[in-house]
């Protein structure tokens, strides 16, 4: 009964695009089945054509190995985002300890509108949410634009859901995901960002974590 609760509760939160989340404390455990942090090289698990998004951050420098055989709209979408510099000078603006990072949010409220309504399909699932995985946020179905998010867990509960299938993984600076300012947790509100874009977090929220440059090798 507990456990079908809190899916509900998940499922409602995940199709408001990940405005909200189950408290730290609800968060499930690393799944017994599949235990190992996202770094594994083992070629049975991982496709072998890869992408290969740099993010420089206020923290240092992650990279992300994107794999269009797990997603081939959702890597194409990010590779198209990367070259209109839409994710650079954007917020990690949701922090969900042993949960979710979020981002994809233009500074530039101009920008970020030109995108947001821009959706892609939906693909099926090829890979499980695992720990330092990256996905599309989403707000139902066909829905995925702009935003991602890096699992800090095994989320296999993100799987049963449908429609969060992961489009990539961080490879180096897990440590520096796992830095990231989770003083503000859920505060910053998406609907002043879309307004206000950075005039707005910036003002509110001083020490927010920032991508500076994201760039593909």
């Amino acid at each position: 009964m507990k456990r079908a609760l809190f899916s509900l509760l998940v499922t409602s939160f995940l199709l408001a695009g990940l405005s909200c989340a189950p408290t730290p404390s609800k968060v499930p455990e690393l799944s017994k089945a599949d235990p190992q942090p996202a770094t594994t090289d083992d070629p049975n698990v991982k496709p072998a054509e890869k992408v290969v998004l740099n993010l420089h951050t206020t923290k240092g420098k992650i990279v992300i190995h994107l794999y269009p055989e797990w997603s081939p709209l959702g890597v194409a979408r990010v590779q198209e985002l990367v070259k209109t510099g839409f994710y650079n000078d954007i917020a990690f603006f949701r922090v969900v300890p042993s949960f979710v990072i979020q981002f994809g949010m233009n500074g530039d409220p101009a920008l970020h509108a030109k995108w947001s309504e821009n959706n892609i399909p939906d693909e099926p699932l090829k890979a499980s949410n695992r720990r330092g995985y990256v996905t599309f946020a989403k707000g139902g179905p066909n829905s995925r634009s702009t935003q991602l998010f890096i699992n800090l867990n095994n989320n296999p509960n993100l799987d049963d859901m449908g429609g969060f299938p992961p489009i990539g993984e961080v490879v180096e600076g897990f440590d520096v995901v796992k830095k990231i300012n989770a003083e503000y947790r859920e505060k910053p509100d998406q609907g002043q960002i879309r307004l206000y874009g950075n005039e707005y977090l910036k003002k509110n929220f001083p020490n927010l974590d920032y991508i500076k440059s994201a760039e593909i090798e």
